[in-house]
């Protein structure tokens, strides 16, 4: 019987081919990091619904949603109905319209402290966008961060993304732009107590549920402990709720744990799909952007923001049309059932396997680890190190991707998380254990299992 890692290469001819074409043309042959993987990623051709299709005519259970940004799914009806009819109006206008009024109104009604709106393209640009504005409202320059907690690739928040801590995630980036960003640990107060006591902090930036996605889970008490915190020292609180936003419930993370931060990042499922996100917040400090009319204050203490594609009408249809289904929060509560309903699934599994392991997140989150199980990682009581949980399985986590690959079920490599949309089903959740279950069985019997 040929091994996991051999019968994917045997099994997917055409995706090897593309992929020996790719790399003659793009840097590791691809256009994202994270699609990196041995011995060579697969190729997709056609998604719907909760699935997509390889090349080689191979199925899978898309857990990776998008990167988290398909929460309804592919091809939804209403965002692929909104998306064509605008196309036929235009695709940019270079100018404001209606729909871009109606994106801002929906999101201000679904996420807590959205006093005002910015528009932008990527969740990058708007951690960028939410720290430049912290910095003028304040006046000081410093932003602290915490270890395993991913805020984009732009220079200030590369530190500290990936273990070992101490090596920032990207080459390039000069030392001095580093020295601005203070690294806390996660859940640490006492730490992060210290590290304001420097007064040019001017924010906290942290994903509230959860660093790289949940891979590091946030204690909620921490949460509620670290917004009384800043608060008391003028620190502008900034959550990034790339992931979480309109995900764990229509205003995100904050309305889950009951915490208003006082800027907010948004991208992903915000925008149905599509290339956008947007900066939320408070309207003393999201007005740093607006124009007051004195040239000198304009020049000097506004914060420049231009976009070409930011909430360009065909990105802004898909968005309306994803929030008018989003706000209700019917959709997030049957996924977070969904999730609770894998998780404990995938649990068994291990359990019944006598697999030393756990499945853990929350929400529609999930996060794999073999190897230890939750009481070993320290997750029931908050007592575990951020930088073993950061590294998570090593080569088995390779070994066990390509297995669940061959077994129908595809999920973020990288972090071994995925995230559930709202076209699956519970069949889909059904195959999705079963497909552990398989993919643990081929990894025992080719003793790879620890």
């Amino acid at each position: 019987m040929p091994t996991i890692e051999q019968e994917y290469i045997e099994t997917r001819p055409k995706s090897r081919a593309l992929y020996e074409r790719a790399v003659r043309n793009m840097p590791s042959g691809v256009a994202h990091d994270g699609r990196v993987f041995s011995p060579f990623p697969f190729y997709v051709e056609r998604a719907d619904s909760a699935r997509k299709w390889d090349v080689d005519g191979h199925i899978y259970l898309d857990c990776w949603s998008g990167h988290g940004a398909l929460i309804l799914g592919h091809n939804h009806p209403a965002i692929v109905a909104a998306i064509t009819e605008q196309a036929k109006r235009g695709l940019h206008y270079s100018a404001c319209h209606e729909l871009e009024v109606r994106w801002a109104e929906l999101i201000r009604s679904c996420v807590p402290g959205a006093e005002k709106v910015r528009f932008t393209m990527t969740g990058t640009e708007t951690t960028a966008l939410a720290v430049r504005v912290a910095r003028v409202a304040t006046g000081r320059s410093k932003v602290v961060k915490f270890e395993g907690h991913f805020h984009g690739v732009h220079d200030g928040l590369v530190a500290a993304v990936k273990d070992p801590f101490e090596i920032p995630m990207s080459a390039g980036v000069p030392k001095a732009t580093l020295a601005s960003t203070l690294v806390a640990r996660h859940n640490d107060l006492a730490l992060v107590t210290e590290l304001l006591s420097d007064p040019e902090v001017a924010a906290v930036i942290l994903e509230p549920a959860g660093g790289r996605s949940m891979t590091v889970p946030t204690n909620p008490a921490f949460l509620r402990a670290l917004r009384e915190l800043t608060r008391e020292r003028g620190v502008v609180l900034i959550f990034d709720e790339v992931v979480t936003g309109l995900r764990m419930a229509p205003g995100g993370a904050q309305e889950y744990f009951g915490v208003t931060a006082d800027l907010t990042c948004l991208a992903k499922a915000v925008a149905g799909g599509l290339p956008g996100a947007a900066l939320v917040g408070r309207t003393d400090l999201m007005d740093t952007i607006a124009f007051a009319g004195d040239p000198k204050r304009d020049r000097t203490h506004r914060v420049a923001d231009q976009g070409t594609y930011s909430a360009a009408p065909i990105v802004a249809a898909a968005g309306v049309a994803a929030l008018e289904i989003l706000k209700t929060g019917e959709v997030q509560r049957e996924l977070n059932r969904k999730g609770d309903r894998l998780r404990a699934g995938m649990n068994q599994v291990l359990k019944t396997r006598g697999i030393l392991g756990v499945v853990y997140g929350a929400s529609s989150i999930f996060r794999i680890h073999l190897g230890a199980d939750a009481h070993a990682l320290g997750l029931e009581d908050w007592t575990f190190d951020a930088a073993r949980l950061d590294r998570g399985m090593g080569p088995l986590g390779a070994k066990l991707h390509l297995a669940m690959l061959l077994n129908g079920v595809d999920y973020n490599r990288g972090s071994a998380n995925g995230w559930l949309n709202a076209a699956m089903t519970d069949a889909d959740i059904d195959q999705m254990v079963d497909a552990f279950d398989r993919s643990l069985d081929r990894l025992r019997r080719e003793n790879t299992l620890p």
